[in-house]
């Protein structure tokens, strides 16, 4: 696998419709930021022929319609397609962003991918939410390999980086973790450094020397034999042991000489079950090169060793009443379920969908089903819509090449859906089905905008309507009781991303300030009040006086009004008159404009005249009442308090559990789980959590998550509820 002596750079290059899907393979690259993904994904594009050497994409575009800044920027925060043609496989490369802030867009390019190749620095190492990433794939078997790159750099160490990707994502068995090349280096310059010209390949014992633009193959000398043969017997150990064939170890042992197409065969199967992780190298072509180094090997584990979509596991799917619904896998003449994994929109074709196809054959302009279900927290509506089918694309860089159908296993970019949403499915108008949504990360940093003119807010509610319909990550809230525009994201980036393409995209300009919490107010004891509204003025007048009493009750309890009239002091038609003037002023607070809760209001007398008194006098009068009672007590703030979980790394544990009582947080207790964390449970006031996702972040070098539910309200400590007091006094 991978040991072509003479591959072609890709003749057909050139992405078209995939006809079949045995000829499919859709890879996930995954790495932290600066790992080099994009730049492999451009010498990946380059070794298949998609673009030459001479700098022309087919088509008649250039390489800059594929790498201009603009658009490596776009690509940095966002899920990109790059498929390509080698050697009869149709290979949809989904290059994702290495920021934490964009992890959504990671998992989205996991759902659409069949494998995974994680892309590991040199000179950086493994970073915490890499290695997260690599147990989330476990977790559901995704077949893995890992590539290093940045071998050019000064300390780059293969042999030592392949050592920790071993004890990093081998778990228990490391020895599942091997190289199946290692870097060939040619002569040390004046400094001592030795670039990497070439790869030896470790199965075929064979040299692949890449300096001077084209790969050629060579037999290595008889010094490099023994450190080859080393490497070798290891791989050798690695590939049997994970064979079906019980019997190949002992044959092995026994000092047969195992055929090399065994091998390649249980090496490739063992890949494609996920239970064996290969390690290669690769480095970007040099100027006027063809091929970059180590790109045909990985281009040939791909198409060997990754497993095609007829090879995925079911998927769960229902009619959109909850029916289950059974499907063949992946058959493109079964019925038509198809996912949207990422919505985005572009300045000339309008918003574009990229489509994974899971069962049945996608057309340009035929009419399809939208089904969206299960995000309605985050501001998507349930819906179910016919929409017609605009063009179908394979894209490249800013180019999109038409497609004449997707099929089941495919990806494609769709054109014109005006009402799908990323992780809706597309299904036959008169057959609709809903495919079970992927888990989102929840986004917890709260971004309270408001509209920055009078245009602006005319424009507001729909450019933030299309925001989230194109990032499900990312959920809107209009709070009502601080009424405040709250978009929650997941980082300081993802807010920054979000507030440029609202001016960009949709021409709104908005102003960030700061978040606020739903405060409470509630008295602290028992008081009483009166409320009189009385009024004369020539006319019909207004007569109503109302004796009310106020306790307060426990926590969570609420408004609670109590009738205690007698002898008709205040008649029957306008007690009910009485409750809803007290409860439009506990609505309104009674200190600093915070809804009233946890109170018995009691009314125990009144009066009332036989022609002045009203529905509204009497509404007025208990408010009068309640805001009496408020000044002969002191009224308490209720701050709400979070029940947060952290899942943080052994090491950590002592930092954020530290960090969290200076929060005023209170820890519940501990939890040990596996893979060295610890699960940290903790109640902390929502005021000291605002900022909570960037600083857990920065604390756990991002190592860590957390959770937060609403848990209740409580008493704030009185300086704290003094300073709230204060803004509030200044906002006013």
């Amino acid at each position: 696998m991978g040991d072509k002596a003479n591959a072609h750079p890709g003749a057909a290059g050139r992405a078209t419709a995939a006809d079949q899907p045995a000829s499919v393979r859709n890879v996930v690259l995954v790495g932290h930021s600066g790992s080099g993904k994009t730049t492999l994904v451009e010498a990946l594009a380059l070794t298949a022929g998609a673009v030459n050497r001479a700098g022309r994409v087919e088509d008649g575009g250039t390489v800059s319609d594929y790498d201009d800044i603009e658009h490596r920027q776009q690509r940095s925060v966002q899920l990109s397609l790059v498929p390509v043609d080698w050697d009869g496989i149709k290979v949809n490369v989904l290059d994702t962003p290495g920021y934490a802030d964009f992890v959504g867009e990671l998992r989205a390019g996991l759902r659409a991918a069949d494998a995974a190749l994680f892309v590991v620095s040199a000179s950086d190492g493994v970073d915490g939410s890499t290695r997260m990433v690599w147990e989330e794939c476990a977790a559901v078997g995704m077949p893995r390999a890992i590539v290093i790159t940045h071998l050019e750099a000064a300390r780059a160490d293969f042999d030592e980086m392949t050592r920790i990707c071993a004890e990093t994502f081998g778990g228990d068995d490391p020895d599942a973790v091997l190289p199946l090349y290692l870097p060939l280096r040619g002569p040390q310059s004046a400094d001592g450094h030795a670039p990497v010209t070439g790869l030896t390949g470790l199965l075929t014992r064979k040299l692949f020397d890449y300096s001077s633009g084209e790969r050629k193959e060579s037999e290595p000398g008889p010094d490099q034999l023994p450190l080859i043969d080393e490497a070798r017997n290891r791989l050798i150990e690695g590939i049997i042991a994970e064979s079906e064939d019980e019997t190949l170890m002992d044959r092995y042992l026994g000092g047969e000489e195992i055929d090399l197409g065994t091998l390649v065969q249980d090496l490739e199967r063992a890949v494609a079950r996920g239970t064996f992780f290969p390690v290669l190298a690769a480095a970007p072509a040099a100027e006027g090169a063809r091929q970059g180094l180590g790109t045909v090997e990985l281009l040939e584990l791909v198409k060997g060793g990754f497993p095609t979509p007829l090879e995925r596991e079911g998927f769960t799917v229902t009619t959109p009443d909850g029916k289950p619904r059974e499907l063949a896998l992946c058959d493109p003449d079964g019925p038509l379920v198809a996912e949207v994994v990422k919505t985005s929109s572009d300045p000339y074709v309008g918003r574009v969908s990229l489509v994974r196809v899971f069962s049945g054959t996608l057309r340009p302009d035929e009419t399809v089903h939208v089904s969206g279900h299960g995000l309605t927290d985050r501001g998507h509506e349930d819906h179910d819509v016919d929409e017609r089918v605009g063009a179908l694309s394979a894209p490249f860089g800013k180019q999109q090449r038409p497609l004449s159908h997707c099929i089941a296993g495919d990806l494609a970019c769709v054109a014109k859906l005006s009402r799908a949403e990323t992780g809706d499915t597309l299904s036959a108008k008169d057959d609709p089905l809903l495919m079970e949504p992927w888990e989102m990360p929840d986004p917890l940093l709260p971004l309270a905008i408001q509209a920055h003119s009078k245009a602006d807010e005319d424009k507001l509610s729909q450019g933030l309507a299309r925001l989230v319909a194109e990032d499900p990550t990312m959920r809107l809230e209009q709070n009502q009781d601080t009424h405040q525009v709250v978009l929650w994201c997941l980082g300081e980036a993802h807010a920054d991303v979000a507030l440029e393409r609202l001016r960009t995209r949709y021409g709104v300009q908005v102003d960030v300030v700061p978040h606020r919490v739903s405060l409470r107010e509630t008295f602290a004891g028992k008081c009483a009040g009166r409320g009189r509204h009385v009024k004369q003025s020539g006319g019909h007048g207004q007569y109503a006086i109302c004796e009310i009493e106020v306790e307060p009750l426990p926590g969570g309890s609420g408004i609670e009004f109590v009738d205690k009239v007698v002898g008709g002091a205040v008649p029957r038609q306008f007690i009910p008159s009485v409750e809803k003037g007290i409860r439009a002023q506990a609505a309104r607070g009674v200190a600093v404009g915070h809804p009233l809760v946890d109170l018995r209001i009691t009314l125990l007398d009144g009066k009332a005249h036989s022609v002045d008194s009203s529905d509204a006098a009497f509404q007025t009068a208990g408010a009068l009442a309640l805001r009496e009672a408020a000044a002969d007590t002191k009224i308490h703030l209720l701050e709400p308090v979070a029940e947060v979980t952290v899942l943080v790394g052994d090491d950590y544990v002592g930092a954020v559990m530290s960090d969290l009582s200076g929060r005023r947080g209170r820890v519940l207790g501990t939890e040990q789980t596996a893979g060295g964390r610890t699960l940290v449970r903790a109640e902390v006031p929502e005021i000291e959590i605002s900022r909570y996702a960037v600083d857990l972040r920065s604390l756990s070098h991002g190592t860590a998550r957390f959770s937060r539910a609403y848990a209740r309200h409580e008493p704030m400590p009185p300086q704290i509820a003094a300073k709230v007091r204060e803004q509030m006094e200044e906002a006013s």
